[in-house]
C-alpha cells in the first residue's frame, strides 16, 4: 500500500502525499524525486533521520514528522526554503540546531509540542513571519528575547515547561500575540514583577491568556485589570473544592417537562398510540427535537437537567496511548441518577 501510494504521487506529477501510519523506519528515496511535492505527511511512523536527497523537494510547503523516532532536527530541514508548516511534535528531540532554523526563512507555523528541548535557539526570531510556535511540554526554563522579530507572531504555547516566571519575552509579546499560553510550577514569582507590570499596561484587547497548572492555592494577581478577551486557568487551585455528597434528592418539575417526557418515552414505542398520532402534531414534534437523553438512565428529557460531568482515562476507556484523565460533559435527568451508587458523577454546589 506505502509501494503504491509513492508511486502514485510519482508519476501522477502529485503534489501532496499521505505516508502516515506506515510503520516507517526510513523515508522512502524515491520519495526526493517528486519534484511537484508540496505536502508530506510522515507522521505516526518510527523515522528517526531524514536522507540528505530530501533537499530536491523545493517546493514543499508543508511537513508532518509527528509522532516519530527523532531524537534531532534532520539537518537537511534546513535547505527545504520553502517550507511554511513544520510539524515536530511527540518525538525525543533535545535540542534545535541553529543553522537549521536559519534556513526557513518562510516559516509560518513550527510545532515541537512534546519533545525534550531544554532551550530554544535565538535563530529562532530571525523567521520574521512565524504566526505560530508550538513548545508545549519540553524542559524549557527560559525564552530568548530574539523573539520579538517575530512580528506576525498570534500564538505563543510554552505551556508545560520549567518556565517558573513570566519570561522577560512578555515585554513585547503582549503587543503582538492573540494566544498565550503559560504554565508555571511557582505564582509567586508574579507578585511585584516587572514582567507582570508590562503585561497589564500592554496586554492587546483581544489577547488570550491561557494560565495551566499553578500550584500556589492563593493568588493576589489582578486578572480583572487586564483587557483580555479570554482567560483559562484549568488545572489550577485558585479555590479549594472538596467533593461534598448532594443533599436534594428528588426535584420538582413543570407540567411541561413531565408531559414532555411521557410524549417522549411513549414515543419510543413503536406501537402506542402517542407515537403515532405524534406526526399529525407538528409544531410539538418541532418541540419535542430539542430533547435529549440521560447520560445514566437513558431516558429523554427536555428542558430540564443536571449539568454534570464524570472522569475517564484515556488509556484505560478509549484505548488511547495518553494516561492522562480527562472530565467529559453529561446531562442526568435527575437526582436520583446523580446520586446513584457506583457512578461518580460532579456537579457544582451552590451554598
Amino acid at each position: 500500500e506505502m509501494t503504491e501510494s509513492v508511486l502514485t504521487a510519482l508519476y501522477g506529477n502529485a503534489t501532496s502525499l499521505n505516508l502516515t501510519c506506515k510503520k516507517l523506519k526510513a523515508v522512502p528515496t524515491c520519495v526526493s524525486t517528486i519534484a511537484n511535492l508540496s505536502v508530506l505527511l510522515l507522521n505516526n511512523n518510527s523515522i528517526g533521520g531524514l536522507p540528505a536527497k530530501l533537499r530536491a523537494l523545493r517546493h514543499l510547503a508543508e511537513l508532518n514528522l509527528g509522532n516519530n523516532a527523532l531524537n534531532e532536527v534532520p539537518a537537511v530541514l534546513g535547505h527545504l526554503e520553502s517550507l511554511k508548516k513544520l510539524y515536530l511534535f511527540s518525538n525525543q528531540i533535545t535540542a534545535v540546531p541553529p543553522d537549521v532554523m536559519g534556513g526557513l526563512s518562510r516559516l509560518r507555523h513550527l510545532s515541537v509540542l512534546d519533545n525534550k528541548l531544554e532551550e530554544v535557539p535565538v535563530e529562532l526570531g530571525h523567521l520574521t513571519e512565524l504566526t505560530e510556535i508550538n513548545l508545549t511540554c519540553n524542559n524549557l526554563s527560559w525564552l530568548p528575547p530574539q523573539l520579538y522579530q517575530c512580528k506576525d507572531l498570534t500564538k505563543l504555547h510554552v505551556a508545560r515547561n520549567k518556565l517558573t516566571r513570566l519570561p522577560e519575552v512578555v515585554q513585547w509579546v503582549s503587543y503582538i500575540t492573540k494566544t498565550l499560553t503559560l504554565h508555571f510550577r511557582e505564582l509567586g514569582h508574579w507578585q511585584n514583577s516587572k514582567s507582570w507590570t508590562w503585561l497589564e499596561t500592554s496586554c492587546e484587547t483581544n489577547m488570550e491568556l491561557q494560565l495551566h497548572c499553578m500550584t500556589r492555592d492563593n493568588y493576589s494577581v489582578q486578572f480583572h485589570l487586564l483587557p483580555l478577551r479570554k482567560l483559562y486557568y484549568e488545572g489550577n487551585r485558585f479555590v479549594r473544592c472538596e467533593p461534598m455528597s448532594s443533599v436534594q434528592d428528588v426535584e420538582v418539575l413543570t407540567l411541561k417537562e413531565l408531559a414532555a417526557r411521557f410524549v417522549l418515552q411513549e414515543d419510543r414505542k413503536q406501537s402506542s398510540l402517542v407515537h403515532m398520532m405524534l406526526p399529525h402534531y407538528p409544531t410539538l414534534t418541532a418541540l419535542l427535537d430539542n430533547c435529549s437523553c440521560c447520560a445514566f438512565c437513558q431516558k429523554p428529557f427536555l428542558g430540564t437537567w443536571l449539568e454534570c460531568v464524570h472522569f475517564i482515562n484515556l488509556k484505560k476507556d478509549m484505548k488511547m496511548k495518553s494516561s492522562r484523565t480527562i472530565p467529559v460533559r453529561a446531562l442526568l435527568c435527575s437526582h436520583k441518577c446523580f446520586n446513584m451508587a457506583g457512578y461518580s458523577y460532579y456537579g457544582v454546589a451552590t451554598r
